[in-house]
C-alpha cells in the first residue's frame, strides 16, 4: 500500500542512480497513516531541507548524487 508507483526501473538497477525520495516519502505517508504524524512531518521536512539547502540531486533531477548519498543526507536531516 505504501510504495512509490514509479516502477522497478530495471534499466538502472544496480547503478546507484535511482532517486530515493519517492520511497522515503511513501514511508512518511505510512507513518502518518499509522498514527505517527509528527514522525511523518519530520521525514517530509527532511526531504524539503535537503532539496532546499544542498545541491544533492540524482541524475533524474540534473545532478550527480547517488541513491545512497541522497538517502543518507535525508536520513541525517531527520
Amino acid at each position: 500500500m505504501f510504495e512509490p508507483v514509479h516502477g522497478s526501473a530495471p534499466d538502472i538497477a544496480g547503478q546507484g542512480i535511482a532517486n530515493p525520495i519517492g520511497q522515503i516519502w511513501s514511508g512518511a505517508m505510512m507513518l502518518d497513516h499509522l498514527g505517527h504524524p509528527e514522525a511523518a512531518i519530520a521525514v517530509e521536512r527532511a526531504i524539503e531541507t535537503v532539496l532546499e539547502s544542498t545541491s544533492l540531486r540524482t541524475p533524474d533531477m540534473g545532478g550527480t548524487a547517488t541513491t545512497a548519498e541522497l538517502g543518507a543526507a535525508i536520513a541525517e536531516a531527520v
